[in-house]
């Protein structure tokens, strides 16, 4: 495809897109003093043009009111978390008491891992997919120890298939059903963050149930990014960062999804606090944890609202525009840039996508390896205003957030690559 039929193609599809209109609902950052093409919302998400008024709403309230603004605020304090439930429940595709906005992602990966991961002298191993974010490895491998026995025999890493980046479903059931009894716990992320591998997440919950282990899933670069049913899907617990796809600033709060079946169980051990307490008996200060039912039970201290209120101006949008149609223009997104990049690569073959190309396989994410120039490719493609990020050793990730990035933005890119191509030596 040249550059002038990729733009031609990018009007006719910007110009028919309902979800245009987001774009000018967030702040884009500038670039000698033009609009950037950002494709760097897996890592971080732009700022919504509402979220000042927001949180200076809380500011407010508590510049007037002090401490009452608890119970008095114009959305009081007390319930504030309350506030992002309905949002996050139809995210994931769970009950509203099944999710809670709290902590942040690993922090509630360790609380769910304390409570639903318990191992025995036979049943201890916890599979996860290879090439995992370092955060989960670590959280991972900390709990493996912390309960006596050693990562080396109790963490199985399940290896891309041979001579791919890709992860098949096949390999994780067959790794799956080889430590059979043996295996607690099967931790996956929805998307993964080094390819963009969107995992057949309902067919690895009834592998991990055929064996009788719990099935968690990082949903870090999932939520936001493709629809979710983790409810019908009989997951038993999730957790996910609000920074990325969703929009919700920087170490904005994270969220755990917990599935009803283990709403009502005060006997699961678990790290508790005082917001996890039963509501009304909550400020009695009284000893004797009673864990509030569902997801709520988990938390451990009082809303940070602030953070909190960033995150509420993020997810309406997300209600406004619908993850259906969000779903609809990823694909079409993606799948535009991907020909573009194939077309590049084609005439430069310096590199590839190893993102899998199967649509329903991947969400709004390409991972481009290199075999060389890889960096000078990066580095030359932010100083021409493309956002993009690099990931060691050799893989440029350009993510195309429905929300904000065009069809343009994406002709945009293509030009820039092309010519960045033909100028290596």
């Amino acid at each position: 495809m040249t550059k002038t039929e990729a733009h031609s193609y990018a009007a006719q599809m910007d110009a028919k897109d309902t979800l245009g209109v987001f774009r000018n609902r967030f702040h884009i950052p500038l670039h000698h003093g033009e609009p950037v093409a950002y494709f760097c919302g897996n890592s971080l998400g732009l700022v919504p043009r509402a979220t000042a008024d927001v949180v200076q709403d809380e500011l407010e309230d508590w510049k007037n009111l002090g401490v009452e603004g608890h119970f008095h605020a114009r959305k009081p304090w007390f319930s504030y978390h309350r506030l992002l439930t309905d949002s996050l429940a139809r995210l994931t595709g769970a009950k509203p008491h099944e999710v809670v906005a709290m902590n942040s992602l690993t922090a509630n990966l360790h609380l769910l891992m304390t409570s639903l991961y318990r191992p025995t002298a036979d049943r201890y191993r916890i599979v996860i997919a290879g090439n995992e974010f370092p955060s989960d490895r670590y959280a991972v491998e900390s709990q493996v120890r912390l309960h006596g026995h050693d990562p080396e025999q109790a963490m199985i890493e399940v290896a891309p298939d041979p001579g791919t980046y890709e992860i098949s479903t096949q390999r994780l059931e067959e790794a799956i059903a080889q430590h059979g009894e043996s295996v607690a716990l099967v931790l996956i992320s929805g998307v993964h963050f080094f390819t963009g591998q969107f995992f057949d997440i309902p067919a690895v919950v009834r592998a991990a149930k055929s064996v009788g282990a719990v099935i968690g899933v990082d949903l870090a670069h999932a939520i936001g990014n493709v629809e979710l049913h983790l409810h019908d899907w009989d997951v038993d617990f999730a957790v996910w960062c609000s920074y990325k796809y969703l929009n919700s600033g920087p170490g904005g709060v994270g969220g755990a999804f917990v599935h009803e079946r283990y709403a009502a169980r005060p006997d699961l051990p678990r790290l508790a606090g005082w917001w996890g307490n039963e509501e009304s008996t909550r400020f009695m200060l009284q000893h004797g944890f009673e864990p509030t039912y569902g997801a709520d039970g988990w938390q451990l201290s009082n809303a940070p609202v602030l953070s909190m209120a960033a995150h509420r101006a993020a997810l309406d949008i997300f209600d406004e525009a619908g993850m259906a149609a969000i779903s609809v223009k990823r694909t079409a997104l993606t799948g535009f840039l991907e020909t573009l990049v194939n077309a590049a690569f084609a005439q430069y073959p310096i590199g590839a996508c190893i993102t899998p190309r199967d649509p329903a396989q991947r969400g709004a994410q390409l991972s481009l390896r290199f075999e060389h120039h890889g960096r000078e490719v990066y580095e030359k493609l932010l100083q021409h205003g493309v956002i993009v990020d690099w990931r060691t050793p050799n893989v440029i990730r350009v993510a195309p957030a429905p929300l904000y990035v065009s069809f343009a933005d994406v002709a945009r890119f293509y030009d820039v690559f092309l010519t960045i191509l033909s100028e290596l030596p």
